[in-house]
């Protein structure tokens, strides 16, 4: 049997898809790296786990440390994990990505590798300028957050506290990339068991009649799931 000390030593990173929706779209935070390699170039924030970390805690400080959001501001799970042999130049690295959905966030600062960070719309990211394999970690990460919106309350997650069922209509057209129809879309999510929790607030929205506002109900799943066609 093959003794640990006879396999070569390689690092555990994580890379953060932290997407939020800013004015209407889709958005994904990017770092400029400021150190090699790739030297310069868009980036997913990250960075190596710690020995005395788990890969959650990692994960929840790169988050707090690169936007200055808490895990309990937003939703945070575990996306997947990457590890071809030349995905770092550096050396053997795997990184186990997070998908990070949360509310309108402010601008982020960037950290101490990094040359700048910005917040990017999604559909106007150039998939080959961005550093290591993360254009393939982004586009993984944008159809888990399309496809968990058909059959999870998710969206609420990038609502505030109490919304609108036009505010949370307005979530999956971002993030969808489409529109919806008002009245089909209010008809689904207000019949669909245990997903809002009318809060007997109103709210003015435009010319019509104040709007109902709700907060996110019990609910885990949707059933039916929702539809992106």
């Amino acid at each position: 049997m093959d003794a640990p000390e006879d396999w070569p030593r390689f690092a555990v990173t994580v890379d953060l898809v932290v997407l939020t929706v800013r004015d209407g779209a889709l958005h994904v935070l990017l770092v400029r790296r400021g150190e090699d390699p790739w030297r310069g170039a868009w980036a997913l924030p990250g960075g190596f786990v710690r020995p005395v970390e788990d890969l959650h805690e990692a994960a929840a400080r790169e988050l707090a440390e690169e936007t200055g959001v808490h895990q309990a501001a937003g939703h945070l799970e575990q996306l997947g994990s990457y590890g071809a042999p030349d995905r770092d130049p550096r050396m053997r690295v795997v990184s186990v990505a997070h998908l990070v959905l949360a509310p309108d966030l402010p601008e982020p600062t960037a950290g101490t590798d990094a040359a700048a960070a910005a917040w990017v719309p999604v559909d106007r990211v150039a998939g080959d300028e961005l550093a290591f394999d993360h254009a393939r970690i982004l586009a993984d990460g944008v159809e888990r957050a399309r496809a968990k919106l058909e059959y999870s309350p998710l969206a609420a997650a990038f609502c505030a506290e109490r919304f609108t069922v036009a505010e949370l209509r307005a979530v999956y057209e971002a993030v969808w990339g489409r529109a919806l129809d008002p009245r089909n879309f209010h008809r689904k999510v207000t019949s669909a068991p245990g997903l809002l929790v009318d809060t007997g607030e109103r709210r003015t929205e435009g010319r019509g009649r104040p709007a109902a506002v709700y907060r996110r109900g019990p609910a885990t799943t949707i059933a039916p799931p929702l539809s992106r066609d």
